[in-house]
């Protein structure tokens, strides 16, 4: 036994102690939340915008009279469509590699092409997302919204998305979760952050255990923490429906 413990602490110093290796788990952590939080903002941003167009599309295109304003939806809406088509049916790694190698391929910034990249992916399903939570609110609170006097984008803004986005908020911590993680392939543009700081720990102690699990840890323990918030965030809004 003591042995083992006397080996783990051999290992232990060696990983993160010897020339402050610890740091780059530290830059890394940093890099990623960072990537995570723009990421999430321009993920709502695109996904809200989406989920409007669609759900207009979808709510008023068999009443609306044939002319230059169904026109115009109708071509957006495809827009809408071809966008959630290509971005969820092409792996993430491959749209952060076409960002970087192709579209911004004189571009240095690398947090920047990362947060479009991770973004612009998490726009797709945080669309249809919240789609799902307009859909389902009933046709009544538009028509609630008419008699208050308020527009079409008025009675979205301050009825229907309030009312979308409690129904769907396990769906979107969800989605904030599985975005977290999926930053890990930031290493495939060279891009210093979490995982690639284990990576690079590895390489040079040639010790794979330690910074792996260390990595692993890190991300369970940013996971843990999220779905507090969100549980959080759940239990508030059902005391204040009461």
């Amino acid at each position: 036994m003591a042995q083992w413990f006397e080996d783990v602490k051999a290992e232990f110093i060696l990983n993160f102690i010897n020339d402050d290796r610890w740091k780059l788990l530290l830059e890394g952590l940093f890099v990623t939340l960072k990537v995570t939080f723009f990421a999430v903002i321009l993920g709502i941003v695109i996904g809200v915008v989406i989920a409007i167009i669609r759900s207009t599309y979808d709510k008023n295109v068999s009443t609306m009279p044939k002319g230059f304003k169904r026109t115009v939806l109708g071509i957006i809406n495809f827009l809408a469509n071809v966008y959630l088509t290509i971005i969820r049916g092409t792996p993430v790694v491959v749209q952060l590699m076409i960002m970087y190698y192709v579209i911004f391929a004189t571009s240095t910034n690398k947090v920047m092409i990362a947060v479009l990249a991770f973004g612009i992916n998490s726009g797709a399903y945080v669309a249809e997302i919240i789609r799902s939570g307009i859909m389902s609110i009933d046709n009544g609170q538009f028509e609630a919204g008419r008699s208050l006097g308020f527009n079409y984008v008025q009675t979205m803004r301050y009825i229907i998305l309030p009312q979308a986005f409690k129904n769907v908020l396990p769906a979107l911590g969800n989605e904030f979760i599985v975005l977290i993680k999926e930053t890990s392939v930031s290493g495939y543009v060279a891009l210093s952050d979490l995982t690639k700081a284990g990576d690079i720990i590895r390489g040079r102690t040639y010790s794979a255990l330690m910074p792996l699990l260390a990595v692993a840890l890190i991300y369970l323990i940013l996971v843990m923490v999220i779905s507090k918030f969100i549980a959080i965030g759940e239990r508030r809004l059902r005391q204040s429906e009461r």
